[in-house]
């Protein structure tokens, strides 16, 4: 962190000038910061009483919508006004390049070609705030030394102004904005107003202006005619709400970027039916004016390529950009990014292959790819050590984008680092950097050589950290998501063990929702001559009930083996799980199997009943005596009841997730899957298995899992 000595001009501000009372201290100092350093546009914030929040207190030279993701604004956000008044020192960013590989938020909102500095605003023991102020995207790439000094010390006066009116009981407050500066005298020599208007009203093309806030202030008559909006409906209106065909992001983005950059500005609209008009707007500080004018048609122009000055419009403007943005948050896993960047973003910026890179063991590796009809062509890009002297790796390691407008300026970076051709003439190799760590590079490519703009290259930089947060998310989510299939797959019987006169089949359905993991288990155990089944739910659908489970189901082994008799497995499962302290609690159904004798003797804690299809293919509900969810009391009881099963006889053992689904009573849901058991019974057993959870398996949504164990008795 840089001291207050690092960022004053001397080791002590100089002393400030009186300020009249009841004079807006914090909007002089601006518009007085502003005229020095020949910015055009600034704000001041100010820390918001006993909250780690700086709030927007006064705006100049632009309208506050402009900043309006960011009139208030947490200290720790990565904003420069928040880390200025941090780090307590001077930030700069000399263009849209640098805004975006610092400050992706920003960039995605106002991806427009200016500088900025932010400064804070306190005293050696105490912050008030900060102040940011911007220049036009031509201003030189660094601060002079005139321009850093005349910052540092207004702020440093301001913020001892600041502590003398804290003392007085006189706290700097919210003040109006300044939006433009005062009009100026006309130039000597230049036409009067009259005849100024008469020589507009002359000139066969359309001029209008416009306020900061995009109104229009005046109209000659071309422009009424080419619009086809009488000039008194426009005036005092923004061209964008009074011309319905104007009514389109794009153009009001192209207001914004003029104003911010305080560049010429251009782009081409059709006016219904087919004509098409040329618009470039020249921006000051004081509003814009705008020429008006018939355009080739955009197909020629698309011909011609794009050319500077050209009027033809940017490929990716704001509102795209936040399109993109909302549509990376619904990303979830890796393919899904690889997918939506494909979809959306290369079309966008005109790519036509893509591949996406991640990092594993210090190598690249290759996520998914887009584009190249032989996936061999991006197999050079798999395992290549980040320690390479390549592209991809270089962009990474580095932080910052790399843009080759052809083949020829590659292979001179490049030599001999780029290997197989992939048949693409420009590339544009992007590093996904989230929360300060790489996790991988986005390579576009394009089939004919391809221009860099700086404004494509910012809109490329921002969106290289949307999808680098899209990824990391994604990255995380696949991870879990294997973590929950490993771990059900570890705790739940790889296979059943074939017993004596019982032929078994079983399936499990994970449910869709959270991390695809849950409690409900099966069983089958064959010990020393005995034979037992088991089915469980543990509540809940997460690690936690899946831990609980595995020591159930290895519990209950564990009771079986030593030969408890089925209520004495129930009652002892119960005090385990009491014993363990879990507050999740848990259903089971608990079968001894003697086919020999043609029973089963069943114990039930609070489970569906199971369904047992007779050889003659009726099925009955089995009514079990049975005690409560296990878990919940330590004296309860298990008492056991003898069921009949004959040779060809079949249970259905299963877990409620099988007959439970929102809006359908479970009654009807039980008796739809006694239903089934009975026309499809005589199926063979893995067979009546998939027939019986097919409904449920191909349900869009699965709120809980499932867990199905058949058990046949055979002859």
């Amino acid at each position: 962190m840089v001291g207050v000595s690092d960022w004053q001009v001397s080791g002590q501000a100089p002393a400030p000038s009186p300020v009249p009372v009841g004079r807006p201290l914090l909007s002089l100092t601006l518009a007085s910061i502003l005229d020095d350093v020949h910015a055009h546009s600034g704000a001041v914030y100010l820390l918001a009483p006993g909250e780690p929040v700086l709030e927007m207190a006064v705006m100049a030279g632009l309208p506050r919508a402009f900043a309006a993701p960011w009139e208030r604004v947490g200290l720790n956000a990565p904003i420069p006004v928040a880390e200025a008044l941090r780090e307590r020192r001077l930030i700069w960013v000399n263009g849209e390049e640098e805004m975006a590989r610092r400050y992706p938020r920003i960039a995605v909102v106002l991806p427009y070609p200016f500088a900025l500095a932010a400064l804070p605003v306190a005293t050696r023991t105490t912050a008030y705030g900060a102040i940011f102020v911007t220049w036009p995207g031509a201003h030189p790439p660094e601060l002079s030394d005139r321009e850093r000094d005349h910052l540092t010390a207004a702020c440093d006066r301001l913020a001892l102004r600041m502590e003398r009116a804290a003392e007085k009981g006189r706290p700097a407050r919210r003040e109006p904005d300044l939006l433009a500066p005062a009009a100026e005298a006309p130039a000597a020599g230049t036409l009067g107003t009259v005849e100024a208007a008469r020589m507009v009203a002359r000139l066969p093309y359309g001029l209008c202006a416009l306020d900061l806030h995009g109104r229009v202030s005046f109209a000659n008559a071309a422009t009424a005619e080419l619009l086809g909006v009488p000039v008194s409906s426009l005036l005092g209106t923004q061209l964008w709400s009074s011309v319905p065909w104007l009514n389109d992001p794009v153009y009001e983005d192209r207001y914004r970027a003029a104003l911010l950059s305080q560049q010429v500005t251009s782009f081409v609209a059709l006016r219904p039916p087919g004509d098409w008009l040329s618009f470039r707007l020249y921006p000051s500080t004081s509003g814009l004016s705008v020429r008006i004018s018939r355009a080739r048609a955009v197909s020629e122009m698309r011909r011609a390529g794009p050319q500077q000055g050209d009027d033809s419009p940017r490929l990716v403007t704001i509102s795209h950009i936040l399109s993109l943005a909302s549509a990376l948050t619904e990303a979830v896993g890796v393919q899904d990014v690889v997918q939506l960047v494909a979809d959306e973003i290369a079309p966008a910026v005109g790519s036509q292959a893509l591949v996406v890179l991640g990092t594993q063991g210090g190598r690249l590796h290759v996520l998914g790819q887009r584009g190249y009809p032989d996936a061999r062509v991006v197999e050079r890009f798999d395992g290549v050590p980040l320690t390479a002297q390549t592209p991809g790796t270089q962009a990474l390691s580095s932080g910052v984008p790399a843009f080759f407008d052809s083949r020829r300026q590659l292979e001179q970076i490049y030599p001999s680092r780029h290997m197989t051709p992939d048949g693409m003439n420009a590339w544009a190799y992007l590093p996904l950097v989230a929360s300060g760590r790489p996790v991988g590079t986005c390579v576009l490519a394009y089939a004919e050589p391809h221009p860099f703009p700086a404004d494509e290259r910012a809109v490329l930089t921002s969106l290289s950290g949307l999808i680098a947060q899209a990824l990391e998310r994604a990255l995380l989510y696949d991870a879990k998501h294997q973590l929950a299939h490993g771990l059900q797959a570890a705790l739940l019987p790889h296979s059943l063990p074939s017993l004596p006169g019982i032929e078994a089949a079983a399936r499990y359905l994970p449910a869709t929702q959270g991390m695809e993991i849950g409690g409900d288990f099966y069983d089958l155990v064959s010990t020393d001559g005995r034979a037992a089944a088991v089915i469980g739910d543990v509540q809940g659908h997460n690690v936690t009930a899946a831990g609980l489970m595995g020591q159930i189901r290895t519990a209950v082994r564990a009771y079986t083996t030593v030969g408890q008799a089925p209520e004495e497995v129930m009652r002892s499962t119960n005090r385990l799980l009491i014993d363990l302290g879990s507050e999740l609690f848990a259903s089971c159904l608990y079968l001894r199997l003697e086919p020999e004798r043609g029973r089963a003797v069943m114990a039930r804690a609070g489970h569906p009943p199971p369904l047992l299809r007779r050889p003659d293919g009726r099925v009955r509900v089995l009514d079990l005596a049975g005690g409560p969810l296990l878990g919940i009391d330590a004296a309860a009881t298990y008492p056991t009841t003898e069921v009949s099963l004959a040779p060809g006889s079949v249970l259905a053992l299963y877990t409620d997730g099988l007959i439970e689904s929102p809006g359908v009573d479970i009654e009807d849901a039980l008796a739809e899957l006694g239903q089934r058991l009975a026309e499809l019974g005589d199926q063979p057993l893995e067979t009546l298995a998939d027939s019986l959870v097919r409904h449920t398996e191909t349900a869009e949504e699965r709120p809980d899992d499932v867990a199905l164990l058949l058990l046949r008795a055979r002859g």
